[in-house]
């Protein structure tokens, strides 16, 4: 079983879409639409998937968020 990555939520400009940094200078390579991979929320971790909303806004399945950003995630 390969073992998870951990890292941080951080918005890239650039794309218009999320990314997990795991290091100054590694990145996933960019978040798309029904991709899944776990939060660290309250404690525990969750598993989750990132979607978009008719109102072009990101957010996290089944988790309450107001900003993404910095969030702890693992893939």
């Amino acid at each position: 079983m390969a073992q998870k990555m951990t890292g941080a939520l951080v918005f890239d400009e650039r794309t218009d879409r999320y990314d997990i940094r795991f290091d100054l200078a590694s990145y996933y390579g960019g978040l798309h639409c029904g991709d899944c991979f776990d939060v660290f929320t309250r404690g525990k971790w969750k598993p989750t998937r990132i979607e978009m909303n008719m109102a072009q806004e990101w957010y996290l399945v089944g988790i309450r968020a107001d900003d993404l950003n910095g969030l702890r995630v693992r893939i």
